[in-house]
């Protein structure tokens, strides 16, 4: 298969700046994949769209201000003459968390990468207390960096006043106040994503409750969100593809819901891209489909169309770029011309894209 084959055009107006004035005012388009037709509808709409014996499962991760702001301390900086040290020292680093190794130590990217060597070291100003600081201790490629904070005590408190919220790039705007809240979903517990599973950014607690009123089941895990779900696809023969893992957590009672829903024949809801990645990664390295393995792991699964999806039967996610991982993980459920055509639908009704966008149901 051509990456090529997975593309389409988006206006860029049609690309959502800000998140919707409720939750759940969000547009929702519904495909049902037995008839190859889709049908416009909004997403406070879902519990009336659903039979009511769905296991919906949702990712509980929580976003951290993962993005930082600083500048070189000068230790190992080497500008090419004493008059522009100045400027160069002063020049702005951005800083972008994507993994915690150990407490203190993270992988990163870094912008402008190509200047920034091991050993350099970076201090991050905050609003309030002190400055944070961090050393450069090796390199990869494409900017990525590895970083040994001087103060690992409680490095998610300094985060908070020194960082960021992560906004994907096509977001054109700084993050402000308003989105330490908006870019979390209503399940967000546990802090170690470096981007929203947008998919639960719709959920009140009002469309939550009229679910379970209904009857359908709800289950957690944690996935947190990493640089591979939106890391580029490099070769145009999508199979050469690789993707880079992202840590999940399954609990015991949510692999348990899993095995009676599968044995009841109920179908299976995933809520997002990432709660399908942990799912299918899990369930293959299960020794069967009705005793998926819970606890910790590394989402490593590739789907791509002629991907078999061993426990994920539906599937609630926002609209994806093209030539992505995810358009192909969405084209693996649904087939590349179904989709295709819903989202040319979605583009010419005027749907809002991406992370703080309208949504799809692939049922």
């Amino acid at each position: 298969m051509r990456l090529s084959d997975f593309d389409y055009e988006l206006p860029p107006e049609r690309i959502a700046q800000h998140p919707a004035e409720r939750r759940d005012a969000s547009r929702m388009l519904v495909l049902d994949r037995a008839s190859r037709t889709f049908a416009d509808h909004m997403f406070r709409e879902l519990p009336s769209l659903l039979r009511g014996d769905e296991l919906l499962v949702v990712n509980d991760a929580r976003v951290f201000p993962a993005r930082l702001f600083g500048s070189r301390l000068g230790v190992r900086s080497q500008p090419p003459s004493r008059r522009t040290r100045g400027e160069h020292l002063r020049s702005e680093i951005e800083v972008l968390l994507t993994r915690e190794i150990e407490p203190g130590l993270w992988d990163g990217l870094v912008r402008p990468g190509r200047k920034i060597g091991v050993g350099e070291r970076i201090v991050f100003s905050a609003e309030k207390g002190p400055p944070l600081e961090a050393e450069v201790v090796s390199r990869g490629a494409y900017g990525a960096r590895r970083l040994k904070f001087a103060d690992s005590d409680d490095l998610m408190a300094s985060l908070e006043r020194a960082g960021h919220i992560p906004l994907p790039p096509y977001i054109s705007r700084p993050d402000v106040g308003e989105d330490r809240e908006r870019y979390q979903t209503i399940f967000a517990r546990r802090p170690g994503a470096v981007a929203a599973p947008t998919a639960g950014l719709h959920f009140t607690p009002e469309v939550l409750d009229e679910l379970r009123g209904k009857g359908v089941e709800v289950r957690t895990l944690t996935l947190f969100v990493g640089p591979g779900t939106f890391q580029p696809v490099r070769t145009d023969e999508v199979e050469r593809h690789e993707m880079q893992p992202e840590a999940y957590d399954i609990p015991r009672e949510t692999a348990e819901a899993i095995a009676r829903a599968k044995a009841a024949g109920r179908p299976v809801l995933a809520v997002g891209t990432t709660v399908v990645r942990a799912l299918e990664s899990a369930a293959r390295s299960a020794s069967s489909r009705s005793n998926l393995s819970a606890g910790p792991g590394e989402a490593t699964v590739y789907l791509y169309p002629g991907a078999e999806f061993l426990i994920v039967d539906q599937l609630l996610t926002n609209f994806h770029l093209p030539r992505s991982t995810l358009l192909l993980l969405v084209s693996a459920l649904a087939g590349r011309e179904f989709i295709l055509d819903a989202y040319h639908h979605a583009v010419a009704s005027r749907y809002r894209f991406y992370s703080y966008g309208d949504c799809m149901l692939i049922r």
